[in-house]
């Protein structure tokens, strides 16, 4: 499968979906927080017999439980078909801190531009293994040879010709 290279005008285009993105992932992890504080009240209250079917709370802890278990769901979605289908790359724990990666390529081989929320735009970069610390600035040099090949492995044609 021939994997897309982002250039940083293509990255930056794509910042007020991701923004959007975010802002949604945000405001479904806070209803899921809201019930799981619910549950943890319900729990609290009842202990363990809050699983017991006779229980007055329990089908209120039973709602409250597949709520958080279908926003999750919905937020996979998201992060799937707003950023995954759309060739972003989110690192671990960058749901948490606001960091996509765009795949592209430099210099024949695959690097990430690197955006965190609260920047205006995509300004760095990093190597596939260094990840967010290992972050260097696009300058106009770099940012010439940047998406060029959309696949470094495919980039000589004559490779599949048989």
């Amino acid at each position: 499968m021939k994997r897309h290279a982002f250039t940083v005008e293509q990255a930056n285009a794509l910042i007020p979906h991701v923004r959007a993105t975010f802002r949604r992932i945000r405001a479904g992890a806070d209803a899921a927080q809201r019930r799981r504080d619910k549950i943890v009240v319900l729990h609290t209250l009842w202990g363990d017999h809050i699983l017991q079917p006779d229980n007055l709370d329990h089908l209120e802890f039973l709602a409250h439980r597949k709520a958080v278990a279908r926003i999750h769901r919905a937020i996979d979605r998201l992060i799937q078909d707003r950023m995954t289908n759309v060739g972003i790359r989110l690192p671990s724990a960058g749901l948490d801190h606001g960091i996509v990666d765009f795949p592209s390529t430099i210099d024949g081989r695959w690097v990430y531009l690197c955006w965190h929320s609260g920047e205006e735009k995509v300004r760095y970069w990093h190597e596939i293994d260094t990840g967010f610390s290992g972050r260097a600035l696009i300058t106009p040099e770099v940012q010439a040879k940047l998406g060029l090949v959309d696949d470094p492995a495919l980039k000589d044609d004559s490779v599949l010709d048989f």
